[in-house]
């Protein structure tokens, strides 16, 4: 019997079970470096999703009161753009399609009027060009995870309002880096990669539905 009283508590303490989220805001982005290409004169060794606007939804189930899994879909609205020994070059446009599976954590009661979060997860970040010169472009997808925090502020029981900062580092590729040898054991050595991440920096705030 306590038992029962028990699990019937704690199932009643937890008053929602989705929360949607939609958000728009800015992402400031970093590029990697590439063998010397030579266009039109000019030679570029670093590539760039210029920074620009996002937007972005997400779906998330509640397994307790305070944590949550959420799905996550994400677009920033970029400009290729090259770069090296002095001179840049925009190619195209670009979109930056971001999806990923997050583990969140919000802080407090669910019936607090503000709850700060924060979150982690894995997925992929696919970037996709528009046609250059009236050639297509292929679009790439990389493995990329994402990390963040913020706050929700709830103006009812169901509706609220979101900031957030996110933090997406994506891998590119691996240039060889060289040989590592152990200073206590010489005779351990291995070779190292490079690794190239490409970064975004997202600074975003929306309305929250829970339900």
């Amino acid at each position: 019997m306590l038992c029962v009283l028990f699990y019937a508590s704690a199932a009643g303490a937890q008053d929602y079970k989705i929360e949607v989220s939609g958000y728009a805001g800015w992402t400031f982005s970093g590029g990697v470096p590439i063998d010397d290409i030579e266009f039109e004169g000019d030679t570029f060794n670093r590539i760039t999703p210029k920074s620009g606007g996002s937007y972005g939804l997400t779906f998330g189930v509640f397994v307790t009161e305070n944590v949550e899994i959420e799905f996550a879909l994400d677009q920033q609205r970029s400009v290729l753009e090259a770069s090296g020994r002095g001179s840049k070059r925009e190619f195209t446009d670009m979109n930056v399609n971001n999806y990923h599976v997050n583990f969140v954590y919000n802080w407090g009661d669910d019936r607090d009027v503000m709850r700060p979060f924060i979150f982690g997860g894995v997925g992929a970040t696919q970037y996709k060009p528009s046609d250059v010169m009236g050639n297509v472009v292929e679009s790439s997808t990389r493995f990329s995870s994402n990390w963040g925090g913020g706050l929700k502020m709830y103006s009812s029981r169901n509706v609220g309002i979101k900031i957030m900062a996110r933090w997406t580092p994506t891998y590119i590729k691996s240039d060889p880096g060289g040989i590592w040898c152990s200073p206590f054991w010489p005779w351990i050595c291995y070779r190292v990669a490079d690794t190239q991440y490409s970064n975004q920096f997202q600074l975003a705030g929306g309305i929250t539905l829970r339900f």
